[in-house]
């Protein structure tokens, strides 16, 4: 083990975490290694072995390593491996002080249920398999506040049950899909369970880049797969001027005349930026999904797809093989959510909510001299110097994030790492300070 002491530069917990950590990067230490034991590096190292046990503990925290008792520490193999590849780059490791890491919202932010689940009562339809599948009430709501006419809205089990079905509908094996670089990493395990090509295209403060789209377009993609409002990971909402132009583009583009657009509006009920879709310019050509997890609640999976009829029913008669519909009951729990004057307040308090942390810790970094861009809704997108440093940096503090090369397409990506501003209810000036230090770590 006298390899592993060699490789240590600096002789603090920091500096030990951080050189295990640089063995783990460049495949010296192997998924499945055992580590030397706390006293045998102490030894090594001329150190005591609480400062071993403390860089032990972060390397934990940043899901690094694993322990197994009187077995020893290990270099932790790749989480649940059932996952999709993706999913499991995004699985968190052991428990942190402030975990910034999910990408899920602040459960103190969402509405309260049991008021709308007593008023609902019996109301809903649970008794019938010949009903409509969406209860008439939610499904005129979300006609009148779709951000565009539409033909045909249908309810679903949330964002990724919607873009799910409408792949399956849509898609055959090979074709491509532009989507956004970096995105939400189980679009990109879907891609691959469809055997879909990829095709990314960079984003800046308003959206996709428009000279990247109209670039990635060449390729005859049957799908452009984008997040039009509080992105994931980095948080930016795209404009009306960017749709617009990008709409533009795509109506324009010789290779492209048959691409089908899918909107994921995930958590457009806490964002801050006005509602926009490519549905405005391109109303035949475009399927918005409008999801209300992160804002009503992750459990009531349930959302709304909707676009030109032909383009819907082909989802709803593929879901008929399937869970047929969407429980009656949720929907009425979300429509009584959406129209009650309580829980209406309650999401305008958890939009400005998220509004203010965002612009918090913004600022926070800034004046512990790095930088971090203002986003919208729950996530921001930190740059850093080395992605697996300030990862280990952070959890030596007690902080979790999740790491950025999940989310991005690509080798050779710029390091990032992914900040959920949402959660973080105080400790503001700490943690800014802490990414601050880690965009140099």
């Amino acid at each position: 083990m006298k390899s592993v002491a060699l490789a240590i530069d600096e002789r603090t917990p920091h500096g030990i975490a951080t050189g295990i950590a640089r063995l783990i990067t460049t495949g010296d230490l192997a998924p499945g290694d055992r580590l030397p034991t706390v006293r045998q590096l102490a030894a090594d190292l001329g150190v005591s072995p609480a400062t071993v046990s403390h860089a032990w503990q972060t390397l934990s925290a940043a899901g690094l390593i694993m322990s197994r008792g009187r077995s020893g520490s290990f270099v932790r193999i790749e989480p649940r491996e059932w996952l999709p590849r993706r999913y499991r780059g995004i699985d968190g490791g052991q428990d942190a002080r402030l975990d910034l890491s999910r990408g899920t919202p602040d459960p103190e932010l969402l509405p309260s249920l049991g008021p709308a689940l007593a008023r609902v009562g019996a109301r809903a339809d649970t008794q019938s398999y010949q009903a409509k599948p969406d209860i008439p009430e939610l499904h005129d709501l979300l006609r009148d506040t779709w951000p565009a006419p539409v033909e045909s809205i249908t309810v679903l089990n949330g964002a990724l049950d919607a873009i799910d079905r409408a792949l399956a509908a849509l898609v055959r094996f090979g074709d491509r899909v532009v989507l956004e670089n970096p995105t939400f990493p189980p679009f990109i395990d879907l891609l691959d369970h469809y055997g879909l090509q990829a095709v990314g295209v960079d984003l800046d403060a308003e959206g996709m880049r428009p000279a990247a789209f109209a670039a990635a377009l060449g390729t005859a993609p049957a799908i452009v797969l984008l997040q039009p409002r509080t992105h994931n990971p980095t948080g930016i909402s795209m404009t009306a001027a960017r749709a617009e132009q990008l709409a533009g583009i795509l109506d324009r583009s010789r290779t492209a005349q048959h691409t089908i657009v899918i909107e994921d509006d995930h958590s457009g009920a806490i964002s801050s930026a006005p509602d926009v879709t490519l549905a405005t310019w391109l109303p035949d050509r475009v399927l918005h999904v409008r999801s209300f997890s992160k804002s009503h609640g992750p459990d009531l999976r349930i959302g709304a797809i909707g676009g030109p009829r032909p383009l819907v029913d082909r989802v709803v008669a593929r879901r008929l093989l399937g869970p047929g519909w969407t429980s009656r009951m949720m929907q009425a729990i979300l429509h009584e959510l959406l129209t009650h004057p309580e829980s209406v307040a309650q999401i305008a308090a958890a939009r400005d909510a998220y509004a203010e942390r965002q612009a918090a810790l913004a600022t926070a970094v800034r004046n512990a001299g790095g930088w971090l861009a203002r986003g919208d809704g729950i996530n921001a997108w930190l740059r850093v110097a080395d992605e697996r440093s300030a990862t280990v940096q952070l959890a030596a503090v007690g902080i979790r994030v999740a790491a950025g090369t999940p989310f991005q397409l690509g080798e050779g990506q710029d390091p990032y790492v992914r900040v959920t501003v949402g959660a973080l209810r105080d400790e503001v000036e700490a943690v800014g300070a802490a990414l601050a230090v880690a965009q140099t770590a």
